[in-house]
């Protein structure tokens, strides 16, 4: 089940982003950054299909932002943990 959302949020992201920005080539090496973050996310018991999705578009963003894996890791991270502190005030 993990495989399949991690691959299932990598391949959202990756085709919205290059929606967005038509001069990235598919086999770009942000795609198995990408896919290293996600399945990081996971590894870390994150395995709702939804949380991965927004973390994979978040992590994409701050990648373009900011220019550095890790600075990009550590933003995406935040909109995550952000994300689920709106998911337990809703409950």
């Amino acid at each position: 089940m993990a495989s399949q959302a991690i691959e299932g949020a990598c391949a959202f992201a990756w085709r919205n982003y290059l929606l967005l920005n038509s001069g990235i080539s598919e086999d770009d090496d942000r795609r198995s950054a990408l896919y290293r973050y996600v399945v990081h996310v996971c590894d870390t018991g994150k395995e709702d299909f939804g949380l991965l999705q927004v973390a994979a578009v978040a992590y994409l963003k701050k990648l373009d932002e900011l220019h550095d894996d890790q600075c990009a890791r550590l933003a995406a991270d935040q909109v995550l943990a952000e994300c689920l502190e709106r998911r337990s005030a809703d409950t």
